[in-house]
């Protein structure tokens, strides 16, 4: 079963050699025309607000 879970994450790992960690990440872009449900909108902000302080944004 372990062997299983490995292979399984092993999949997950990062390829490309690339060094910048927040490469693949980019902040969520709400349009006036979305209609969010609170939770929604605190998920977007904590994202947001997580990328501002970690990877400058």
């Amino acid at each position: 079963m372990w062997l299983g879970t490995l292979l399984l994450l092993s999949g997950c790992s990062a390829t490309g050699g690339g060094t910048d960690p927040c490469g693949a990440w980019r902040p969520i872009l709400v349009s006036r025309a979305d209609s969010l449900s609170d939770p929604t909108a605190r998920a977007i902000l904590a994202h947001n607000q997580t990328g501002r302080r970690l990877c400058g944004w």
